[in-house]
């Protein structure tokens, strides 16, 4: 059996990183080599020649990325046809791979040219929309560690390109800030459409209740009871939303970051608890902390998924765990959606607004 052994770099204790920081001091001598950034969800291999970026790459499951980027080539490069990718699964993932040969990725884009399926050129637009791919979730870490080496695999391979780094780091941070405006202005008309519909409905009731005020029949204006329910339809909200979180400040923080007039949150502290509130209130989407003594979140949206009515209601895990297995273990639970803390307002109103109707 193949083992793959971690770098030293994973083990170390990681601490906070801003990433243009680092990038500004990869590029601030002209360095050749690889550096490797290791945070606790990924790690990436960054190789430059001279400052100039030649190569970059995640340490796992590169090839599907490059799957996926040679699928969108194939429509410019006739010579990229279906069999390529069959052909790369047999002879580098399969093959080479149980021999244990560095960067067989690069490698793989090598052979491309070799094999005439694409020319020198077409294989340095490949490596920069990879690069743009594999830089952009970089920019958004938070900690780790890195370490430079100077001696690495690609030292004597074929450089199909050397990329302004800079460059490449103004057009990731341009597509983040593009979808950011996108989303907000999303977020802006969702919430014009809801107050629009909450003040029709208001009317709406004022209306009805004003047509039953004739003096023939009773006078609602001094009913109290009448009046109560007038009051309370009035202020009905739109969407129930539950926060099952041991944590006050979480149930505070979201509590103040939605609207009381499009949202009502009810906060629950206890797991144990959530369950049968959940079953009587019936929300509309639940938010849900994994880390929770008793009964945590996993085990919580397992026993909803149970239950005929909540088999789709959205559940969003609300959880400090970052990691591609804890992703995994939400998915096999059928939760609907992931909300890593520290989260912002846009944050959570993008996650909340992509799973209710």
């Amino acid at each position: 059996m193949n083992m793959t052994t971690l770098p030293i770099g994973r083990y170390r204790f990681f601490q906070a990183l801003q990433p243009l920081s680092l990038l500004g001091k990869m590029t601030s001598k002209p360095l050749s080599g690889c550096w490797q950034v290791f945070s606790p969800s990924a790690s990436w291999s960054i190789y430059l020649d001279e400052g100039k970026l030649i190569y970059a790459c995640y340490t796992d499951k590169m090839f599907d990325v490059i799957y996926r980027h040679l699928q969108c080539l194939s429509e410019q490069i006739p010579n990229l046809n279906s069999g390529i990718c069959k052909q790369f699964e047999a002879f580098f993932e399969t093959g080479l791979n149980n021999q244990g040969i560095e960067n067989l990725d690069y490698l793989a884009i090598c052979w491309l040219v070799n094999q005439k399926y694409m020319t020198p050129e077409q294989a340095g637009m490949l490596i920069e929309q990879l690069a743009i791919e594999i830089l952009e979730p970089f920019l958004n870490i938070k900690e780790g560690s890195y370490e430079f080496s100077s001696e690495n695999f690609l030292n004597d391979m074929p450089k199909f390109c050397q990329l302004d780094l800079r460059l490449i780091v103004e057009n990731c941070q341009n597509q983040t800030q593009e979808q950011e405006n996108t989303t907000s202005r999303r977020i802006q008309r969702r919430f014009q459409s809801f107050s629009s519909k909450i003040r029709q409905s208001k009317a709406k009731l004022e209306q009805k209740f004003t047509n039953f005020t004739s003096p023939e029949t009773v006078d609602f204006n001094n009913d109290r009871q009448f009046q109560q329910n007038f009051q309370k339809h009035s202020h009905t909200k739109s969407y129930t939303i539950i926060c099952i979180d041991d944590s006050p400040v979480i149930i505070n923080s979201i509590t103040n970051y939605l609207d009381n007039k499009i949202f009502s949150v009810i906060g629950i502290d206890d797991s144990l608890k959530a369950l049968m509130q959940i079953i009587r209130i019936k929300p509309d989407l639940i938010l849900l902390d994994i880390e929770m003594p008793n009964l945590d979140g996993y085990e919580l949206c397992t026993l909803l998924r149970k239950h005929s009515y909540f088999q789709n209601t959205p559940v969003i895990m609300v959880t400090g765990r970052a990691g591609l297995i804890d992703r995994a273990k939400a998915k096999m639970v059928r939760a609907t959606g992931y909300l890593i803390k520290p989260f912002t307002q846009v944050d959570l109103l993008k996650i909340i607004f992509q799973h209710i109707e």
